[in-house]
């Protein structure tokens, strides 16, 4: 019995010691964390890319948006005077709006994937840039571990966001 407890107490003090020795060893680790999504809101080169995203493709919106007012426009004209038209020319008018909705529902499809495309393309240099930027950070103030999202918690006392933010205006 003697033994049994001595046995208990040397396995307790055990765990304890390698507790508390574990807790001062995680003390002296640094870790930081960047909210990339607030990262590709607010840092100047992702408002530039949003910017010149919204130029490159401010001709083809206006297209698709003249293309749904002459739908809707010829949608309303059937609506409104189908009824007293003579049967010829509502048909023709009603394969004009299926036509032309057709062609709007490409266009729409064709703009959507095309604008996805370059967003990819622009947010994808963002986050290499914003990496390189990372990366010199966690260099030059020694950190042992930066996470990114998804990250379940993360205290604002980890959060590096705003210094990665302000790192990428100044380049």
């Amino acid at each position: 019995m003697k033994r049994l407890l001595a046995f208990v107490s040397a396995a307790a003090f055990a765990t304890i010691a390698s507790v508390a020795s574990g807790q001062a060893v995680a003390a002296d680790y640094k870790i930081g964390f960047v909210n990339t999504e607030r990262l590709f809101r607010e840092a100047a080169p992702a408002k530039r890319a949003q910017q010149k995203l919204e130029r490159e493709f401010a001709a083809r919106d206006a297209e698709v948006q003249k293309l749904t007012k002459q739908v809707r426009d010829l949608q309303a004209s059937l609506d409104k005077d189908g009824a007293t038209m003579a049967e010829a020319e509502r048909r023709n008018k009603e394969r004009d709006l299926a036509n032309l909705s057709r062609d709007l529902q490409r266009a729409q499809r064709e703009f959507r994937e095309d604008l996805n495309l370059r967003r990819n393309e622009e947010l994808s240099a963002l986050q290499e840039r914003a990496n390189k930027v990372i990366q010199q950070i966690a260099e030059a103030e020694k950190f042992d571990l930066i996470l990114q999202d998804p990250v379940v918690y993360a205290s604002q006392r980890i959060d590096i966001t705003d210094k990665v933010i302000r790192a990428l205006a100044d380049k």
